[in-house]
């Protein structure tokens, strides 16, 4: 009965997990044996019957045997190999013609395979780049018997440490060989031309003159020699070549190649460089403190994952944004679009077998994997709209769809800045006095700042003069002395007659008490009337306010008023430490009586 009880509660605890959760499982196949990452996923309609069907330039296990697949669901509907490892996968529309089926582009070493209904169309191939001189009269000079094959391989090893222009593929596969196979290695290549050929690192899509979904697109590409190339959609020809300073990994585009564009290129050097239309070299760069793992474009923020285990959010000028600790090292990271709400997220697939979702640094979701997730992909796959495809370290297929009533909310804690800072201010619209005013402060800027620096200046001097004054007379009731650390401050209160003369006595020292202290007040005696006009001061402790309260009695029905002039002295000196003169109000009791 307990039994059954447990089992109850276990499966109780299980459908509520499963009625929280925002994603449906839909399958998943541990033995699936596809090895990719996220660049070599694509989703597209590739038979144009609205069966939206999923491309994998699959590795292979241990980077053997690379193969090109198409699934539909979760079973392989076509498998062809490859010549080398894919570097990227990508679907776009070549031209306007019906019916519109997008074609495939994969690239692998240094060509582009472009696909049309699952079958090839053509080849692209990156041009040949000129061949290192010094290697190319090494060659000539095995080709006439002049070196032996060792004193190739010395030569060889010397150019590929000091030269700037990489070796071919030919001499680097040279150097791999024991000596028992140079000789032969050397007599069949010896007549050849020395080619030397760059390959693909990283691929992706720019609309050419629409931003419509299904616009024209241009391929953009690359290249292992620290290069960008944008390709025709048609005629497959190099429309733009940029140049980097280092070798691109990760490219991100918007815009429209006709019309304006950014494109964002992660390097291997830890560097994110911008460029733009008719600009052969980098407008902005960005710095990184350590090197990319992943880039996402969502909306105008550039989102970065690093090998530091964090997320930053750039603009575009390269302005940091903010920073997101992640709770392990980020392995892949790609973009979730939800076109029904409008939603724009950064997904990430972390070594603890998590996958985040981000919307800003505001954390939306948090999927739990069997294993580490190594590629992850969204969009329509089958019939459905909202469909999440990751792979794993292992070779497994998990496919999961979000419900269609799942609404992301941003956690608790992780929230960036409140709304109100996101809201536009009314700003009134300019008035004509306000043209006005700003044309004469640009036709009489010089004469203005000439007025004001005089004005300026005045003011200053009239300051200083007061201040001067004000010490020669010593009219200040404030008073510091340099002899002792003493601070004086007097303060009157009343209409008079009669006066409350308040004395604030400080001893502005750090440690050091101060004791033996007299007060005396010299004054007029016809005018004023004081029941004590000499007593003691209290031991002072530093940085403590002592108020020493007396009365003073105005005798004069005249309304006139004078000075009373406070002294603070030593016992048994005659100079005083401190004085202070105080400027007495006059009377107003006996001026109205």
């Amino acid at each position: 009965m307990a039994a059954a009880s447990s089992s109850d509660s276990d499966s109780g605890r299980a459908d509520s997990s499963e009625a929280s959760s925002k994603w449906l499982d839909a399958h998943y196949d541990p033995m699936a044996n596809i090895h990719t990452f996220s660049s070599c996923l694509a989703l597209a309609d590739l038979h144009g019957d609205g069966e939206y069907k999923l491309v994998v330039g699959d590795l292979g296990p241990s980077g053997q045997h690379p193969r090109l697949k198409v699934l539909k669901g979760p079973t392989v509907l076509t498998e062809s190999p490859l010549p080398a490892l894919p570097a990227a996968a990508a679907t776009f529309l070549m031209e306007q013609h019906e019916p519109r089926t997008p074609a495939l582009a994969l690239a692998s070493g240094p060509c582009v395979y472009v696909y049309k209904n699952l079958k090839p169309y053509f080849k692209f191939t990156l041009p040949q780049l000129p061949p290192n001189p010094l290697e190319q009269d090494l060659w000539n000079q095995v080709k006439e018997d002049r070196i032996d094959p060792l004193t190739l391989k010395e030569m060889l090893e010397g150019i590929r440490e000091k030269a700037e222009v990489p070796l071919s593929v030919q001499s680097l596969r040279f150097l791999q060989l024991e000596l028992s196979e140079m000789e032969s290695f050397v007599s069949q290549h010896k007549s050849k031309s020395i080619k030397r050929q760059t390959v693909i690192t990283t691929m992706t899509t720019l609309k050419k003159n629409l931003a419509d979904e299904d616009a024209v697109s241009c391929l953009v590409l690359g290249t292992e020699n620290k290069e960008l190339l944008v390709l025709d959609p048609e005629a497959f020809t190099i429309l733009a070549k940029m140049s980097l300073p280092s070798v691109p990994v990760f490219l991100e585009v918007s815009g429209q190649f006709d019309v304006e564009f950014r494109l964002a290129a992660a390097c291997r050097n830890g560097n994110i460089y911008i460029l733009r239309r008719d600009s052969k070299r980098p407008k902005y760069c960005i710095e990184l403190s350590a090197q990319p793992v992943g880039l996402v474009r969502v909306h105008k923020v550039l989102v970065v994952g690093s090998n530091q285990d964090t997320l930053h959010g750039f603009t575009h000028k390269g302005k940091k944004l903010w920073t997101v600790q992640m709770p392990a090292a980020i392995l892949t990271m790609n973009l979730l679009e939800q076109r029904s709400r409008s939603l724009q997220a950064v997904m990430a697939g972390l070594a603890n077998g998590e996958v985040h979702i981000y919307h800003d640094k505001a954390l939306l979701n948090v999927i739990r994997t069997p294993d580490v997730v190594t590629s992850l992909c969204f969009g329509r796959y089958g019939r459905e709209d909202n469909t999440l495809i990751m792979t794993t370290r292992g070779g497994g297929l998990i496919i999961k769809i979000l419900k269609r009533t799942a609404v992301f909310v941003e956690a608790r804690g992780e929230a960036g800045p409140p709304p109100a800072q996101a809201m536009k201010l009314s700003v009134p619209r300019k008035t004509r006095l306000y043209v006005d005013q700003t044309l004469r402060e640009r036709e009489a800027g010089t004469a203005m700042h000439r007025t004001f620096q005089t004005d300026l200046y005045l003011l200053r001097l009239r300051a200083a003069r007061a201040y001067v004054q004000a010490l020669e007379s010593s009219l200040n009731p404030v008073s510091v002395t340099a002899r002792e650390p003493l601070k004086l401050h007097a303060v009157v209160q009343g209409l008079g007659p009669t006066f409350k003369l308040t004395l604030h006595l400080q001893n502005t020292s750090t440690a050091r008490p101060i004791l033996g202290l007299l007060v005396c007040f010299l004054y007029n005696e016809v005018l004023y009337a004081l029941p004590r006009a000499f007593f003691k001061v209290p031991l002072l402790v530093p940085g403590l306010n002592y108020p020493l309260e007396t009365f003073v009695e105005s005798l004069s029905d005249k309304g006139i008023s004078d000075i009373i002039k406070v002294l603070v002295l030593r016992e048994g000196q005659s100079a005083p430490l401190l004085s202070a003169h105080i400027n007495m109000p006059v009377s107003e009791g006996l001026e109205a009586a």
